[in-house]
């Protein structure tokens, strides 16, 4: 079974996997000066753990986690150390996240070394996305059965 796993987790050249870690993620951190792959593990580990329907894979270069085909959270080499960036993170209205400046309501945190690395605050953080995310779709779901039952009973809403 392990050695299916294995198989199906390399299938590709970036093909995405859920719950293990992908093989490009994992030659990328390797790739990593000795503190920043050590940075790399233990944010790979993490995002595995919190997120773990969530579908992993190089994209533009860097190691991104995806849920239903959009990224959620990634991480990047910057000149100031290893950023770890959330899509949504904005919403979080979390102290230690930075808003981006642009188009996207990403914010990131960067690290210089694994000790930074808060892991209470890294499994608050994927949570929130989770929350946000759930709710964003129960909010959908309740509109569209809302709509029908209007539909069927005649009544004609404008759509919002």
């Amino acid at each position: 079974m392990l050695q299916l796993q294995h198989k199906l987790s390399t299938k590709g050249v970036n093909s995405p996997t859920k719950g293990i870690m992908h093989k490009d993620i994992e030659t990328y951190n390797a790739a990593q000066t000795a503190e920043d792959a050590a940075i790399c593990m233990e944010l790979s580990r993490q995002i595995d753990k919190g997120l773990p329907e969530a579908e992993s894979k190089i994209w533009h270069a860097h190691p991104v986690w995806f849920l239903e085909g959009n990224p959620v959270v990634g991480y990047s080499r910057l000149k100031t150390g290893l950023r770890l960036m959330f899509w949504s993170g904005a919403d979080f209205e979390e102290p230690f996240l930075t808003p981006g400046t642009g188009k996207f309501k990403d914010a990131s945190i960067t690290y210089e070394l694994k000790d930074q690395i808060k892991t209470k605050d890294l499994s608050r953080w994927l949570k929130k996305h989770a929350i946000f995310n759930g709710t964003i779709k129960t909010w959908l779901s309740a509109k569209a059965s809302w709509n029908d039952l209007n539909k069927r009973a005649g009544v004609c809403f404008p759509a919002f």
